[in-house]
């Protein structure tokens, strides 16, 4: 096995993830917004149990709440697994449905070069009558993150469930976000750890809300004794606005403070494209 250094532009998936509440959908949708606007092609992938990436990337309230997740849609999961969600235990229903064209067909395009698709909780529902819609969104998932070439952004559901589902690894990078208070800190610090356990190569700590960084750093180095590279970000009026608003972060001004750190956020993330590659 050789270790090669090799410079280009290569696709990115990067998973954002954190407790609820942090702001990790606002994160991943406003890097989103930022890398695209760099010419980047952007695929944005909402799998949370209660997605609401839509609206933060800039969809319209009304058409974000009719958006069908991929783990709901039972007329696409009967199409392409051969079995309608419900119809019993002991049902048979392909594990391997077609899906490299569902991006192009269930993709929501925000702008020319970025993309999103809801895809939902791929976690298997408590009564398991949603099987093979879950498993045809596990399907697209992976094979997003083993074939895309673009920049791919996954907008997680919150906690560490995202790590038990074998997929964590097939990351470039990891942004774990946590408000600044010992608690959200503390979780972070454990998804990290789980991110490392799956060898993703490139973690970032993201602290968010953040209103006074002194304080905010000074807890980083109370809870994190190691060298988790960490990237504050400014707590900004202007995300409650637009979201009372029912607006999406493109509304969010370039000279806003939190603009300005996920920007700076966005410059680090592009640093990675100039990596290692086993071959």
């Amino acid at each position: 096995m050789r270790i090669l250094l090799i410079e280009g532009d290569f696709g990115m998936k990067i998973l954002v993830a954190g407790k609820g509440g942090v702001g990790k959908t606002t994160t991943s949708a406003l890097l989103a917004h930022i890398l695209a606007e760099e010419g980047y092609n952007i695929l944005a992938l909402d799998t949370d149990s209660i997605p609401n990436l839509a609206q933060s990337l800039g969809v319209p309230y009304e058409k974000a709440l009719g958006i069908v997740p991929l783990s709901r849609n039972e007329e696409l999961a009967q199409e392409r697994t051969g079995a309608r969600p419900g119809e019993g235990w002991g049902v048979l229903f392909s594990l391997t449905p077609k899906v490299d064209d569902l991006a192009e067909k269930y993709g929501i395009s925000i702008k020319p070069n970025l993309k999103l698709v809801v895809i939902g909780s791929i976690e298997q529902s408590k009564e398991g009558c949603l099987c093979p819609s879950i498993a045809l969104a596990r399907a697209f998932l992976m094979h997003v993150l083993f074939s895309e070439r673009d920049i791919v952004i996954v907008d997680s559901e919150a906690g560490a469930e995202v790590f038990g589902r074998g997929l964590a690894e097939k990351f470039d990078a990891m942004l774990c976000v946590a408000e600044p208070t010992l608690k959200s800190m503390v979780i972070a610090k454990k998804l990290i750890e789980m991110g490392r356990q799956l060898n993703i190569s490139n973690i970032f700590l993201v602290i968010n809300k953040v209103q006074d960084s002194l304080k905010a750093s000074k807890l980083y180095a109370r809870v994190f004794s190691d060298s988790t590279p960490y990237h504050l970000v400014s707590f900004d009026e202007n995300v409650t606005m637009i979201e009372n608003e029912g607006k999406g972060v493109d509304c969010i001004p370039k000279d806003s403070l939190i603009y300005r750190d996920v920007d700076a956020l966005a410059r680090k993330i592009l640093g990675i494209k100039k990596r290692s590659k086993v071959v």
